[in-house]
């Protein structure tokens, strides 16, 4: 998981933005749940009234308030309230110290409303009655009508009653101040409207919330878009520039199939993987901790309950992943399995009709396919236990609340709209931790394909350039190609494959190299454009050891044709021109003529416009290989590389094509692998080759004279008057 986090890392920028914006949400999620607490229990069960302390209040009640205070607070309560208007009513002052006249009103407050209900129960013949502004009126006539020796009593006996009450009564009565408040709000006519100002009032700040929180969401759904994108499209154009210059070694440790894999499906499962991490993992611990602080906040309890959720949780995930996570890593290397075995098949199907060998290549594929089924399934089926096992705890916390907080509310320490909002939060917070177990499903698989891919990035590439002061440049190549006590294993090997090669390619000539298979011709022919690299000895082209050259200058010298003629997808135009924009269209039907491919290419409706399907599938070999040659003519290069170029021409267009070949070829070094004899005839120098050794080297009468093996090559190909004849015609 390292590496997909040191992709992130690269966005720095973009992800702090992410998470900023992440804390705005989880700010605007956890404060929902409160405002619909204070909906519940202020706005409909307390009637709109937040405080002990009310905006506008009567004159008379505000008298009897009085009469319960110290003179002191009696002065300062009644200094924080206006002069009464003509209906009796006072307002607080805009100045004035809200939070000292709450204070000071708090216990006169519940007193007073205690006073209303004995009232209220007098006036039904009830022990207890909830008391209407009527009975609200006849305490402050009572109140009003006491002098000061009755004010003293009705204080001291109010004392003494709180003097024998404990702290958690105390804190209950305090919450009964607002009753007052709504009582005497009754009285002025003002109790509904009040109400639905504070309603109105707090939907206005949900709804805020709640648009504020949507502009959150969008915001870190599009910046975690354009990051993941941009992390897969570094990581595709990574590999592939890796990829591109790998050379033949480091090709033979990766397969065309995994490339492909951790080049596709492997990018797409750590990009996928990037959108969830911005957008969930990082989301998921800020709503859990801000979640766990609402809650410690409300001191209701409970939250013993949300911490054995959040350990059962943790032991659950830690167990399924114990059993998932190994199956993980197994998976991509079996998805690797099915594409080389897809890709097999796709490319051979011909030799898989021509040999009815569907059936069997059929169970190849099932069997592939089977296992990566059975890989699938088995996390499948593991990770399936996750979602209802997790459901299971949340309601189980869920009833659990409701059963603990019923009995704090009978014992007063919650009310409606507090639990609630505890079960919002709690909600929230398992709900983060089910957001981490879901995205841990996607974790540790992306961790493997991220591994992979960085297992390419960090495969250095043997074949390197030199550095800028070190490389040899020159503008007036002549073509020499020369080996000097050439050596070459391949990496890993035991033994070398060539051993001590010694000849030089001068310009104007032709030097073919022939032997049996296997003897190491192509592999002669490869270290030349340094596809690997010599591992004794040197190769040199004018003198200077390739090595000392750029490749990209190296290249520009040498016209290859592969042993395996490859066509790209386009157009016989875009596949002669491949060597570069500077060829022009005289020069590409030059070289189409040369290589014998004009006659096919002019029958053709569209000619040089003429679609090449992937690979050259619809173009035969022969055709395929006069273009691939055409292609290296067409670059006009100074040495011309031909690994076995002719072996799908027939002997007329063979020989044809070499002749025209010649005269295209004058001032330019031409090294021919080549397995027949009549390729090789009238080349000026013929190197036998036979287990990686020079056993041969001259013109083609001086080896029949004097080599063997090369007499062998020669007499397994040719009659004896062919032979004769060639041989006195050479």
């Amino acid at each position: 998981m390292l590496n997909v986090f040191r992709q992130l890392g690269k966005h720095w920028q973009a992800c702090v933005l992410i998470v900023a914006l992440l804390m705005v949400q989880a700010y605007c999620d956890l404060a929902l749940p409160g405002y619909t607490s204070d909906i519940v229990d202020v706005g409909i069960q307390q009637g709109g009234v937040e405080s002990a302390a009310p905006n506008t209040v009567r004159s008379a009640t505000l008298a009897s308030l009085e009469l319960l205070m110290s003179e002191d607070d009696a002065a300062m309560v009644d200094a924080a309230y206006g002069p009464a208007d003509a209906d009796g009513v006072r307002q607080l002052s805009a100045g004035a110290d809200r939070s000292a006249v709450e204070q000071a009103l708090t216990t006169p407050d519940v007193a007073l409303y205690m006073a209303a209900s004995q009232s209220a129960a007098k006036r039904l013949g009830e022990e207890s009655a909830v008391p209407e502004a009527s009975d609200l009126d006849t305490v402050n006539t009572a109140f009003a009508a006491m002098g000061a020796s009755g004010r003293a009593q009705l204080q001291a006996t109010l004392k003494q009653m709180l003097a024998s009450v404990d702290q958690s009564t105390q804190d209950t009565l305090a919450k009964q101040a607002v009753l007052l408040v709504q009582l005497d709000y009754q009285a002025q006519g003002t109790a509904h409207s009040v109400q639905m100002a504070y309603l109105w009032h707090m939907g206005r700040q949900m709804l805020g919330f709640s648009l504020l929180m949507v502009v959150a969401a969008v915001g870190v759904g599009l910046l975690a878009a354009r990051v993941s994108a941009a992390i897969g499209r570094d990581l595709r154009r990574g590999v592939f520039s890796r990829v591109v210059r790998f050379s033949n070694a480091e090709m033979d440790s990766f397969s065309a199939a995994s490339l492909i894999t951790r080049t596709t499906n492997d990018v797409q499962q750590v990009q996928m993987t990037c959108v969830m991490i911005l957008r969930m993992v990082a989301y998921a611990p800020i709503l859990g901790i801000g979640g766990i602080i609402r809650v410690l906040q409300m001191h209701v309890g409970l939250s013993w309950i949300i911490a054995a959720a959040v350990a059962v949780l943790i032991v659950l995930v830690l167990v399924l992943m114990r059993f998932a996570l190994p199956k993980f890593r197994i998976m991509q290397t079996l998805m690797d399995r099915l594409n080389l075995v897809s890709r097999e098949i796709l490319t051979g199907i011909m030799p898989i009709r021509a040999f009815s060998r569907e059936k069997y290549e059929e169970k190849r594929f099932d069997e592939a396919s089977t296992d990566l089924m059975k890989t699938q399934l088995f996390t499948n089926r593991v990770m399936t236990f996750m979602l209802p096992i997790m459901m299971l705890i949340l309601n189980c916390v869920t009833l659990a609340i409701v059963w603990f907080g019923g009995k704090s509310m009978d014992t007063g320490n919650m009310q409606v709209g507090q639990l609630i909002a505890f079960i919002s939060y709690t909600m929230q917070i398992v709900m983060s931790f089910l957001l981490l177990t879901t995205i841990s499903i996607m974790l540790p698989r992306a961790g493997v394909a991220a591994n992979r891919i960085c297992e390419v990035l960090q495969t250095a590439p043997t074949i390197l350039d030199p550095p800028a002061d070190q490389a040899v440049e020159k503008s007036d190549w002549a073509g020499e190609v020369s080996f000097q006590d050439v050596s070459f294993r391949y990496p890993g090997a035991d033994a070398d494959v060539l051993e001590h090669i010694t000849f030089t390619a001068r310009p104007g000539e032709t030097t073919a190299i022939i032997g049996s298979t296997g003897c190491g011709k192509s592999t002669l022919l490869n270290l030349i454009p340094r596809f690997y690299d010599v591992t004794g000895g040197s190769v040199t082209v004018d003198g200077v050891d390739v090595r000392q050259i750029t490749q990209h200058r190296l290249h520009s010298l040498l016209g290859y044709v592969p042993q395996k003629g490859t066509l790209f997808s386009g157009t016989i135009e875009s596949n002669l021109k491949f060597g570069g924009d500077q060829i022009t269209d005289g020069q590409m039907e030059e070289a189409a003529a040369i290589a014998q491919a004009s006659e096919f290419i002019d029958a053709k409706p569209s000619r040089y416009e003429s679609p090449i399907a992937q690979g050259g599938s619809n173009v035969s070999g022969g055709q395929k290989q006069r273009l691939s040659i055409a292609r290296a003519i067409a670059c006009d290069p100074k040495v011309y590389l031909f690994d076995d170029s002719f072996s799908a021409l027939d002997y007329k267009t063979d020989v044809t094509l070499r002749r025209a070949l010649a005269g295209k070829t004058r001032n330019a070094a031409v090294i021919i692998v080549a397995q027949r004899i009549s390729t090789v005839l009238r080349a000026d120098q013929i190197l036998v080759l036979d287990e990686g050794r020079i056993v041969g080297r001259g013109t083609h009468a001086q080896l029949m004279a004097g080599c063997p093996e090369y007499q062998e090559i020669a007499r397994s190909q040719l009659s004896q008057s062919e032979l004769d004849g060639k041989g006195g015609a050479q």
